[in-house]
């Protein structure tokens, strides 16, 4: 069974995504966050602007992760990823000293007709759970 996040994105990123031009969608962290453990194939994912609506779908298609990492492991990821992250400079720079990370392929994006929730948290990933799901998975996309 497909579980459902709500991924929040500045607004660039989700427009890259949306665009067709990114294709991976990046995490880097100094700690365990909840896209690390909690995201799988075949998930679901609502694009959420960073302090703006709910604007699009995905499917996960695959997803690979890391532990232990260290700056010049970063390098490298940025040098074999980035084409597909669209990351920009300072992004992978703020990143240097991340310790763990998820690389999730997105498919099948969607863009949809704007849907404004009310999250007042700071998490940028959420796995969404029946009753603590923004109304979202009420919804048929």
């Amino acid at each position: 069974m497909a579980n459902y996040h709500l991924v929040i994105l500045k607004k660039p990123y989700l427009e890259e995504i949306l665009s067709g031009r990114k294709i991976v969608e990046s995490r880097f962290t100094h700690t365990r966050r909840g896209a690390f453990e909690g995201v799988c194939k075949g998930d679901k994912l609502f694009l959420k602007e960073s302090s703006g609506p709910v604007c699009g779908t995905a499917v996960v298609s695959d997803v690979r992760r890391f532990e232990g990492l260290t700056p010049a492991r970063m390098i490298e990821l940025e040098k074999r990823y980035n084409d597909l992250v669209c990351g920009l400079r300072e992004y992978w720079a703020s990143k240097a000293k991340s310790r763990f990370g998820v690389l999730v392929w997105l498919s099948e994006v969607r863009r949809i007709e704007p849907i404004r929730i009310a999250k007042k948290d700071w998490r940028a990933w959420v796995v969404l759970r029946e009753g603590a799901d923004y109304g979202l998975l009420q919804r048929d996309f």
